[in-house]
């Protein structure tokens, strides 16, 4: 209704959206209203695309001597996983939050705004925290290939079909200079996609709540955590009621999720058609509206979840969702960081020079863990 090319992401067979829409989604965008298209991604259409410009990189450097020509894209299964990985393919495609660093990807973004909803909220905070922990395993095998025999026989070979399949360099040869600059590009593409992550104007995260369920409240806090330790941000919080609520219980809700903004919106029946233009204007408050807004996004700041106190030498993590026995901490490389495990996930903080040491103790006060260094 602002204006913007917008795209609802669907990632499953429930036709749920279809209903709400009242059109069918398929593999491609559809149209279903002004400005607004839906998608549905398939895994086993998805995966074409990649093994296509493998195929064709293949086929100029004749790398594997037609082996991967004979690879059938259509008759290749889904392994566990593999949904999650291309369907981020499929979103960067859409967005192009690594562009203008492969030269194959320089074209414009396809949409204004893409909506995504995933397979389930574990397999989203995997997609968010890939790019960055996906650095990690390239510095590991950047230090394969350049100091082991085995990574010096195959790297270049293997970098070369990389490099041509999409398009990292402008030289088809790769030797030591221009490995390394492939190796570097590919390090830059990740932490942009990472970095996307942390921009409220690119990137939101909202937590969904029914307020009148605690045990729906408590994994809105939970979740809130476990998404500060995929390294993004949350951008507000939506609570759907279907009954009014007294001002004690509005006012207690806000005051467990601050500095969030909260937000109240109706729950929509599901037994007939749905007048959307109605709805967002008639039932939503304003501060629903204002919470979706991205002039909002543009201006919002938010609050970092890692501070660092040079006088007192210590680190506080903003953790909520957690307790203190949930979260363990590690440190490597001689005290320069700190490795935060919690939520089924993994921080690592890179700790200022003056903060740097050994843990010396730890306390939870106010939803935040208290890191003494020494």
């Amino acid at each position: 209704m602002a204006g913007l090319d917008t795209c609802l992401v669907i990632q499953s067979q429930d036709p749920t959206a279809e209903f709400l829409l009242n059109c069918k989604i398929g593999t491609s965008p559809v149209m279903c209203c002004d400005n607004l298209s839906a998608v549905r991604l398939e895994t086993t259409k998805i995966i074409l695309e990649p093994l296509n410009l493998l195929k064709q990189a293949d086929a100029r450097l004749n790398m594997t001597q037609g082996v991967l020509e004979g690879v059938v894209g259509e008759e290749l299964g889904v392994l566990p996983g593999m949904d999650s990985i291309f369907s981020g393919f499929a979103l960067e495609r859409f967005l192009g939050y690594l562009r203008n660093v492969a030269q194959k990807s320089s074209k414009r973004k396809e949409f204004d705004v893409v909506i995504y909803d995933g397979i389930s909220t574990e397999e989203t905070l995997r997609l968010i925290g890939a790019a960055s922990k996906a650095r990690l395993y390239l510095k590991y095998l950047r230090s394969l290939a350049e100091k082991t025999d085995l990574g010096r026989l195959a790297g270049p070979s293997i970098l070369r079909l990389v490099d041509e399949a999409m398009g990292i360099s402008s030289s088809s040869r790769v030797n030591g200079k221009l490995s390394a600059e492939i190796w570097e590009t590919l390090d830059h593409m990740l932490e942009r996609g990472s970095s996307a992550f942390l921009d409220p104007s690119l990137f939101c995260c909202f937590l969904m709540m029914d307020p009148s369920s605690i045990m729906s409240v408590n994994s809105a806090l939970r979740y809130w955590g476990c998404t500060i330790q995929s390294d993004a941000h949350i951008s507000g919080a939506i609570a759907f009621t279907s009954q009014h609520m007294n001002v004690e219980s509005v006012e207690e809700l806000k005051k467990k999720f601050s500095p969030l903004p909260l937000a109240f919106i109706p729950s929509l029946s599901m037994n007939s058609p749905l007048n959307w233009k109605e709805i967002i204007l008639d039932s939503f408050h304003k501060d629903a509206r204002d919470l979706f807004s991205l002039q909002a996004r543009h201006g919002s700041t938010l609050t970092s979840p890692v501070k660092f106190d040079a006088a007192k030498k210590s680190v506080t993590l903003f953790m909520p969702g957690f307790d203190k026995s949930e979260i363990k901490l590690y440190q490597y490389r001689g005290g320069s960081e700190l490795l935060v495990a919690a939520g089924d996930q993994r921080r690592v903080i890179h700790l200022p020079p003056k903060i740097q040491g050994k843990v010396g103790g730890a306390k939870f006060i106010d939803r935040s863990l208290v890191i003494a260094m020494r």
